[in-house]
């Protein structure tokens, strides 16, 4: 079933000029009130608590709030069709925990409380995750209108097939880890300005794992993982833009002593088109006329994203004039519709003339139809002024 995801200015309950100390204010105010310490075994606590840290994650970020002001949650990684929505899990959030407020908010969170700091709940040892992958496709504005599937190779980690990812040699070469007896864990407590909280740091010696491997798997070394490559097919929705970011869910590293993969990053560039100018969902063509075209009109074809159109010029066409072409632009990837074609009028001035020219056009110039009227002037000038306004 596909879910609806909240506006971050409506989870941190500020308005979309909020600064950026309302807005880490804001979010200051909401961590303290769904934190699972003080509403423990609370689920719906625990997602708003996430909810609010996601959306402090865009919003506090110049570049990403940007982005998510003008795309959506599209615009941050929550575009639909197989991506992931950009959420944020309990160990990404502790993980920055005191960095965003200070020691005075519970010390340096170094391990997370112990059952979100990526702990398995069955038994409190920690959940590897591997790195995230981070690729550019370069798209054509053809393939951002219709949407394209991308085959890419890339290396990455994985899985070491003779150990299954567990970096020993057999089932027997493990040892429960001295220093936190299986747990994964070591266990603190420290004051904060919600009480005395109890804190859960990463084993220094296993890492979390709970266990040590006494004889390494001969493939890996003991890693668990392996450099290979992978093609991988990516899905990418109609209507992306420069610079966006999409992700999918567990195609990026494998994790060193099994766990989760990490993400695919697909960062998106556009390729310039020869003739056409993108501005959001619109499309711009500059159509350059000569001055017999311009004067006596025609009829012209134009470039479009999937071919051409023809259109006509009606006589005494002014530069700077436009023309539109309804939903001939880029859709929205939020489908709120489709930008439209806008063709420009542009006039080209001979730039050298013979002395017959010179006396054809001077006789011309002497004519009343090659002089402008006054409403002429005025509505070519009201334009230009509309350019500074």
């Amino acid at each position: 079933m596909t879910t609806t995801k909240r506006c971050y200015y409506e989870i941190l309950e500020v308005t979309k000029t909020a600064s950026a100390e309302e807005i880490k204010k804001a979010y200051r105010k909401k961590a303290i009130q769904y934190h699972p310490d003080k509403n423990p075994g609370d689920k719906k606590a625990e997602e708003k608590f996430k909810e609010a840290a996601e959306a402090y994650e865009v919003l506090s970020n110049e570049g990403k709030r940007s982005r998510y002001d003008r795309f959506g949650h599209a615009g941050v990684g929550g575009a639909s069709g197989g991506y992931g929505g950009g959420g944020m899990t309990m160990e990404d959030i502790f993980s920055h925990f005191g960095d965003i407020f200070g020691e005075s908010f519970g010390g340096s969170f170094t391990g997370g409380f112990s059952s979100y700091r990526g702990f398995d709940a069955g038994n409190s040892r920690t959940v590897n995750r591997g790195t995230d992958l981070r690729v550019k496709v370069r798209l054509t504005l053809k393939e951002i209108a219709a949407g394209v599937e991308k085959k890419i190779k890339v290396k990455k980690y994985v899985s070491c097939s003779q150990c299954k990812g567990s970096g020993a040699e057999d089932d027997k070469a493990f040892a429960t880890c001295p220093t936190c007896k299986g747990r994964g864990q070591v266990i603190h407590t420290v004051s904060t300005i919600l009480g005395k909280m109890q804190t859960a740091s990463v084993c220094p010696s296993c890492y979390g794992e709970g266990r040590t491997i006494t004889k390494k798997c001969p493939h890996c070394h003991g890693e668990g993982v392996r450099l290979d490559e992978e093609v991988i097919s990516i899905n990418i929705p109609a209507g992306v833009a420069e610079g966006m970011q999409l992700s999918m869910n567990g195609r990026g590293n494998a994790a060193r002593h099994g766990g989760i993969n990490g993400d695919l990053l697909i960062v998106i560039e556009e390729e310039m088109h020869p003739e056409l100018i993108r501005d959001q969902q619109d499309i711009i063509y500059n159509l350059l006329l000569t001055f017999p075209q311009a004067a006596m009109g025609t009829t012209v074809e134009v470039p479009t994203l999937d071919g051409k159109a023809k259109i006509k010029i009606e006589p005494g066409t002014q530069p700077g004039k436009l023309l539109r072409l309804k939903n001939k632009g880029l859709p929205s990837i939020n489908r709120y519709g489709t930008g439209d074609l806008l063709i420009n009028i542009a006039v080209y001035i001979p730039e050298n003339l013979t002395k017959e020219q010179q006396v054809v056009l001077s006789d011309m110039d002497s004519s009343s139809n090659f002089q402008p009227s006054t409403s002429t002037k005025e509505r070519i000038f009201a334009k230009f002024r509309s350019e500074f306004e």
